[in-house]
């Protein structure tokens, strides 16, 4: 593995210092309090606009994932040779990777158009980018082993219907791109089509998705949703400032393709909206290099935007 060049390292310390410092700038804190944005707990109305009374306009740039940094982050079976369904994609040694590093993600969406369709959907662009940053890898002078990058198209159409007590608030589809940018033999992407649907009560939020992978014929990560998964259910809920999440992924077939993952997070206040972090994974797909590989995560970080 190639080292990531002084110059990007001291780039990407730049943008998390920034992160890290945005709530105690001055101004930004007086305001802490009327931005929504900031806030812990969103309604789905909030966050996805689906209503006169919360639309802001096409082309602001607001969250979409959870944006945080977790500095250390143990794995329980560090991938230190990664290797494809495709036994051509594998690299020719093992690198000698920490079992602890740290880990960050950035998401923003932002609304494209307003009421399409004859009035009745939304059309939003999003990009998430997670990172896997050796940082206490002096040895190898500290790379970041993987960085994923997730564009999205997405069509959300509101909607107001009951589900088992919960009121149904959206549905849509959504195209989505996710690689890591690297060359073989470690290169993974995968394209996918996916249908959503949003539902909540009280402090209750519940997301669920499910996607059909197009391609992948002749590719680089063969079977990914035989370990990924084809199915998503994510899970929230809110106890004053503090949020529990859970997010479960499921192959969605039996036997020993009954494979997946979950995730686990609790945020907590520290200071204002500047929140701790606590993050526990098992199962595949931790990362797109990890498509395949089963390991069990622990994540210690700091939250900005829930």
């Amino acid at each position: 593995m190639q080292p990531v060049p002084k110059k990007l390292v001291l780039k990407a310390s730049l943008i998390i210092f920034t992160l890290l410092t945005l709530p105690t700038c001055g101004q930004a804190q007086d305001n802490i309090e009327k931005d929504w944005i900031f806030k812990n707990s969103k309604s789905l109305s909030e966050l996805w606009e689906l209503d006169d009374a919360h639309h802001r306009g096409t082309f602001l740039v607001t969250s979409y994932k959870p944006v945080y940094f977790m500095v250390g982050k143990f794995s329980s079976d560090t991938n230190k040779n990664p290797r494809s369904e495709n036994l051509e994609n594998t690299l020719p040694e093992p690198v000698d990777l920490n079992v602890v590093e740290s880990k960050f993600q950035l998401s923003l969406k932002t609304k494209v158009f307003h009421d399409v369709l004859w009035g009745r959907a939304d059309v939003w662009a999003a990009f998430s980018q997670r990172a896997y940053w050796q940082i206490y890898n002096k040895k190898l002078s500290r790379p970041f082993r993987e960085t994923n990058y997730e564009p999205e198209i997405i069509l959300n159409f509101p909607l107001n219907y009951s589900l088992l007590g919960f009121d149904g608030k959206m549905v849509g589809g959504a195209f989505i791109h996710e690689s890591n940018g690297r060359s073989d033999p470690i290169s993974r992407s995968w394209n996918r089509l996916s249908f959503h649907a949003g539902l909540e009560r009280g402090p209750w939020q519940i997301m669920l998705k499910n996607w059909f992978r197009l391609g992948g014929s002749n590719d680089d990560n063969p079977e990914i949703s035989d370990y990924i998964g084809r199915a998503e259910a994510q899970v929230s809920y809110d106890l004053g400032r503090q949020r529990f999440s859970a997010i479960g992924r499921h192959s969605m077939k039996f036997g020993a393709k009954s494979r997946g993952s979950v995730q686990l997070n609790w945020t907590f206040p520290i200071v204002k909206n500047f929140s701790g972090h606590i993050q526990v994974f098992d199962g595949y797909g931790e990362s797109l290099i990890d498509y395949n590989h089963r390991q069990t995560t622990i994540g210690l970080g700091v939250s900005l935007i829930n």
